[in-house]
């Protein structure tokens, strides 16, 4: 898919091409869905991005955004399983907007921003709270990619069908009951914003995942606290891009 994407319009051309063409369609009962990006580059996360989510942890809004990372490793489809890792007793779930990257770039300017981004994807930012918050120096990575640590689909929705990102409702359900619910109006630091901040650091290639941030309602912060257990259901939605189901085994 990474490749599919540096070819650019003329990709996204042949794909439209191909579409309208009705020919080499299999049901999709038949099928098996894949991550629509399965090799990134990178994957690229940002932390404390919603509004609501700050408040339920009462932590002050950030004047940067915070930026850490996943492994590609951890990415995997649709409606594949979790692995509940045997190192953690405490995995939370957080859906997330993820924006895919379809034109390399470095330095860009937030004007320009929109123009690296091909399209959206649903996410699951699946976390090992006990190895985020107090292992490993309290650096998040180790705690944020353990394989399978990162759902996504169901599909790439290219940007020019999505109404408006940054007004979307965005929701998490486990074993049908809701934990999440919010919009990415609640984003402090919106794409554009994000693509700049990075983009000073990093050049961003196509493939590149930007994984936005989580809204209020992680398991973590309830009261008492809750976390996932083998033979849950997690269920993550963002409208206009779909919904991604995963168990955990």
């Amino acid at each position: 898919m990474r490749a599919f994407l540096e070819t650019g319009e003329h990709g996204l051309a042949a794909a439209r091409r191909a579409l309208a063409s009705g020919r080499h369609r299999l049901p999709r009962a038949g099928a098996r869905l894949l991550a629509p990006i399965g090799d990134p580059e990178k994957v690229i996360c940002v932390g404390l991005n919603y509004r609501d989510h700050c408040l339920e942890q009462d932590a002050k809004v950030p004047k940067e955004p915070l930026i850490f990372s996943k492994f590609p490793s951890a990415i995997v489809g649709p409606f594949d399983d979790i692995v509940h890792p045997a190192e953690s007793s405490e995995v939370d779930w957080e859906v997330e907007l993820a924006a895919v990257i379809g034109k390399t770039g470095r330095h860009i300017q937030e004007s320009e921003a929109l123009e690296h981004i091909v399209g959206f994807t649903v996410a699951n930012d699946v976390s090992a709270r006990d190895w985020q918050m107090r292992r490993n120096g309290r650096q998040w990575l180790l705690g944020k990619t353990f394989d399978t640590f990162c759902p996504l689909g169901p599909a790439i929705v290219t940007k020019d069908s999505v109404t408006d990102v940054h007004d979307l409702r965005i929701r998490c359900s486990v074993n049908g009951q809701l934990m999440q619910s919010s919009s990415t109006n609640q984003l402090i630091f919106r794409l554009p914003q994000l693509v700049a901040w990075v983009s000073q650091i990093v050049t961003l290639r196509p493939g590149d995942v930007l994984l936005t941030g989580t809204p209020p309602g992680v398991g973590v912060f309830r009261k008492p606290p809750v976390f996932l257990k083998r033979g849950d259901e997690v269920q993550c939605e963002i409208e206009e891009l779909g919904t991604i189901c995963n168990k955990v085994v």
